[in-house]
């Protein structure tokens, strides 16, 4: 029985989305031992109160389909927690770091169906998915920092964070450290050195438009 009154079946029952959601939230600790699999999802339907039956219609993609909902249940969670911030009083490298932290700190209780979810997106024919997921994370986390670009920096802040929060997510993995305190140094010198990035950019576009032509067919248009 929740606060509200409700038990998780009834809550279920409500609509589809809150289907996923309870499954996948009742199946997640069965994923740490038995993987993205139809036993988990089945696990976590009968943990809810729900027919096990239930796993496979809300999931008919089977593992890939509950991986990709399990990334979205992330960042949904991910950006209510920034919603609370003043995401405004503080740098835009701040923001970033925390986007990516409160997106560890969520997964942590689940670091185990992270590490099995990473698998089965390293997978060859998974990678569209891989790239997808990735990319709707780090476009959440910049669009919850303020972001407004649309032009070319779009998508070079998008590319850069991508290796930011891949490469930060492995370390975070394997980090036993108290407090995750590693992690934090680690995300904190990768930004620092992806901030260097877009101030090179800017150097490099200024030196080419300052070439006499055939250099200055490079020049944006006024």
């Amino acid at each position: 029985m929740t606060e509200d009154g409700m038990t998780d079946a009834a809550k279920a029952e409500r609509s589809a989305p809150d289907i996923r959601d309870v499954i996948l939230e009742k199946a997640l600790p069965h994923v740490a031992f038995d993987g993205w699999t139809v036993t988990s999802l089945a696990a976590g339907a009968r943990d809810a109160g729900l027919d096990a039956a239930r796993a496979e219609l809300a999931f008919p993609g089977g593992e890939i389909e509950a991986i990709r909902h399990f990334s979205d249940w992330l960042d949904r969670r991910m950006l209510d927690a920034l919603a609370k911030r003043d995401l405004k009083a503080i740098k835009i490298r701040e923001r970033i770091a925390a986007g990516v932290t409160a997106r560890l700190d969520l997964a942590l209780p689940h670091r185990e169906a992270v590490r099995r979810s990473l698998a089965v997106l390293a997978l060859p024919h998974n990678a569209p998915v891989a790239l997808s997921l990735l990319y709707r994370t780090v476009d959440a986390i910049w669009h919850a920092a303020g972001d407004t670009s649309t032009d070319f920096n779009f998508y070079t802040k998008r590319g850069l964070l991508a290796g930011v929060l891949s490469a930060t997510t492995l370390y975070w993995l394997n980090d036993a450290s108290e407090d995750r305190q590693d992690t934090s140094r680690f995300l904190d010198r990768r930004i620092e050195d992806v901030m260097r990035v877009p101030q090179a950019f800017g150097r490099l576009r200024k030196l080419v438009e300052s070439f006499p032509t055939p250099f200055g067919v490079f020049r944006r248009p006024s």
